[in-house]
């Protein structure tokens, strides 16, 4: 019989390590990685998917208030139940806006393992 190996994953962004080789995650790393994904990619970037995404870099110029918070709280946890359905649940999201820096925490179960993972992104 062949040796299990763990499902490996493409890094986001893509990167190809000075040896050649294409860099890949596995386990926990692998679903930080889509998160961040699906948080930075604009909707339309996709050719073949349109609708995937968040586009939080589309806020870079927005106004930076409780209102752009709680629209991207909002936005986030529809994004990442959207399109990592299979793979994570989504606990929770939590955007605090202060004055230039936007800070976004994002509190997940991972369905294989039922372990409970948090994310946090600061722009």
């Amino acid at each position: 019989m062949g040796q299990l190996l763990e499902k490996q994953n493409f890094v986001f962004p893509f990167i190809v390590s000075e040896g050649g080789r294409i860099s890949a995650t596995g386990g926990d790393e692998s679903t930080r990685s889509k998160i961040i994904q699906v948080l930075f990619t604009s909707q339309g970037e996709r050719v073949n998917q349109p609708e995937f995404g968040c586009g939080l870099f589309n806020l870079v110029f927005d106004m930076n208030d409780p209102i752009l918070a709680a629209s991207v709280e909002f936005t986030i946890g529809q994004a990442l139940t959207r399109w990592l359905f299979n793979e994570i649940r989504v606990e929770g999201v939590n955007v605090v806006a202060h004055e230039e820096i936007m800070l976004v925490e994002v509190a997940y179960i991972k369905r294989n393992s039922m372990a409970t993972q948090a994310v946090r992104i600061t722009f």
